[in-house]
């Protein structure tokens, strides 16, 4: 506890110590050979393979003779990642990607169980468990998706994801045109003028976007946690210096408060930020897509036929 008490109260003027990256192991040089962001993003990797593998496992169809047992899934959290695949595989990517969703919910699935399983552990206090036993450099722990230069990578991933699928989808002239509007040759420079802002947003405004959307949303919320955490240590040292339990139990009384709110926040926050970036890419996808007319009038005449039957 004293341990732990005395690295918060070292960081204490500085909540950014407690969330941002740091070295475990650092070359004579200076040069970080391992960060525990890069130990978190390992262990996620191996929980993700690891899990993955038993809830299939689970979530698999047994033998014949079983009849309709055969098709229940056998364990509860395996069910439970099974009806979040189905559904963002069913009411998410289907109604954008269409006849294209069964080949890219691998990728999708994969995004969003990545990004969710380092919003998790990054709300598990791994690196100060490893203070506690004494280990003071810890090679696991924090938040990776807090850190811009793995969100940025996760972003250009996407990137070269949506935008392959758009060459694959509309052929290379077909993708510079789309881009262009489709306008005629006599409107050239205006043509030219929107492949520069279109070509400006497939490769630098979305990814952009979605490297700063989930950096900013995971490092506020983390900061905000390491913030309440100093006034409940600094209250508590105080209290144990003789400075007097009353507003120095009030203060860590509302501090704890607090930080136990908004950890439930966090975890809301943990999923809702992994499927808005998973969403985000599924709608780049979809955009760059061919606009047929007789598609829009059927999906048109569909919904009519729709507001006839409510009706």
């Amino acid at each position: 506890m004293q341990t732990l008490l005395s690295s918060v109260l070292a960081a204490g003027d500085n909540p950014l110590a407690h969330v941002v990256n740091a070295y475990a192991i650092k070359s004579e040089s200076g040069y970080w050979i391992w960060s525990r962001n890069q130990g978190t993003l390992v262990l996620s990797g191996i929980i993700m393979v690891l899990v993955g593998l038993w809830a299939a496992s689970k979530i698999r169809t047994g033998p014949k003779e079983q009849g309709a047992e055969a098709y229940v899934t056998r364990n509860k959290f395996a069910h439970f990642l099974e009806v979040i695949c189905v559904y963002l595989r069913e009411e998410v990517a289907r109604p954008l990607l269409h006849d294209r969703t069964d080949k890219l919910m691998p990728f999708l699935w994969t995004i969003f169980f990545f990004i969710l399983t380092n919003n998790i552990l990054g709300l598990i206090p791994i690196s100060d468990a490893m203070h506690l036993v004494g280990i003071h450099t810890p090679w696991v722990g924090g938040t990776a998706t807090q850190n811009i230069w793995v969100t940025g990578v996760l972003a250009i991933i996407a990137a070269v994801v949506f935008n392959v699928a758009a060459i694959v989808r509309l052929g290379p002239g077909g993708f510079v045109s789309h881009m262009m509007g489709g306008l005629p040759i006599y409107m050239l420079p205006i043509a030219l003028l929107l492949l520069l802002i279109e070509a400006a947003g497939q490769f630098l405004i979305k990814p952009f976007a979605l490297a700063l959307r989930l950096f900013a949303n995971m490092t506020a919320g983390h900061v905000l946690l390491a913030t309440l955490l100093a006034f409940a240590a600094k209250a508590i040292a105080s209290a144990l210096d003789g400075g007097g339990f009353g507003a120095n139990g009030a203060i860590t009384l509302v501090s704890v408060s607090g930080m136990i709110a908004l950890t439930f926040l966090e975890l809301f926050v943990a999923f809702l930020q992994a499927f808005v970036f998973m969403f985000l890419t599924t709608i780049f996808i979809s955009l760059m897509d061919h606009h047929d007319e007789h598609g829009h009038e059927h999906e048109h005449g569909h919904a009519h036929g729709h507001e006839h039957a409510h009706a």
